[in-house]
């Protein structure tokens, strides 16, 4: 079953400031569609837990952290930054 994924308005305002300031738009756009794919497919079989049940996955150039609603089939992503 496919999850539906989600950004929070704190996450889409922070990846739209990450790829209007990136000098590799393409790059970034790529790895934003990876993540929701990734994402869509199954949530806890990418990326690593974290405390409080967050998980963190990251597809470079970008990091996200996301929570899972298994009940829902829902994924949100609530934080978004450039990676190392």
């Amino acid at each position: 079953m496919k999850y539906t994924v989600t950004w929070s308005p704190r996450a889409q305002l922070r990846l739209a400031d990450i790829w209007l300031k990136a000098t590799d738009r393409a790059a970034i756009a790529a790895a934003a569609n990876r993540i929701d794919a990734e994402l869509g497919r199954g949530p806890f079989g990418v990326g690593d837990a974290r405390r409080g049940g967050a998980r963190f996955l990251s597809v470079p150039p970008l990091c996200v952290l996301f929570d899972v609603s298994p009940d829902d089939m829902r994924v949100e992503v609530w934080a978004v930054w450039r990676g190392a």
